[in-house]
């Protein structure tokens, strides 16, 4: 369909250019992430971060993943599939993102931006869903399961009406 082959590749255009940020300017995803991962270790019992090298190679890796998953999404290959994949690699960023642990010294402006940002990724999420679970038209999966069943069951029984037929004609001739 005509809107799909328009919606992927504009859909996927925040994802490339997400990925290719990540893997041009890392320093800003690094520092974003090792202050996620310093919020998340004042809650739960997690090992200590990375070094910086280590989480700069992460982030490149992931914005690469990204900026694959989402060309594949433009290109209509494999939509499903990589709708999934950029669904579980925006999870992070949203992460990552969230704006409601304040920050020492943050400016309105500040907390605006992280607000923003956070929605802009939470936009991402719901769309890189919409992708993974669009079946293009054709009936999914369970639709097909709860209607095979009546129609094996109605298969079954006009094969033993058949059969039941077939026995009373010869019983009769």
């Amino acid at each position: 369909m005509l809107v799909r082959r328009i919606a992927r590749p504009l859909l996927a255009t925040v994802f490339v250019a997400e990925g290719v940020d990540a893997l041009r300017h890392p320093q800003l995803h690094v520092d974003r992430a090792e202050a996620a991962w310093n919020r998340l270790q004042e809650r739960a019992p997690l090992p200590a971060p990375p070094d910086r090298e280590t989480l700069r190679t992460v982030v490149r890796l992931h914005g690469a993943a990204m900026t694959g998953a989402a060309a594949l999404l433009a290109l209509g290959r494999a939509p499903r599939l990589s709708g999934l994949a950029l669904a579980a690699l925006t999870l992070p960023v949203a992460v990552m993102n969230q704006p409601f642990v304040a920050r020492r010294g943050a400016d309105a402006a500040d907390r605006r931006a992280r607000r923003e940002r956070f929605v802009r990724t939470l936009s991402m999420l719901g769309g890189a869903l919409l992708a993974a679970v669009d079946t293009q038209g054709r009936p999914g999966l369970a639709w097909r399961v709860s209607h095979a069943r009546p129609d094996h069951a109605a298969r079954d029984a006009r094969k033993a009406l058949g059969s039941a037929a077939k026995d009373v004609r010869k019983h009769v001739s």
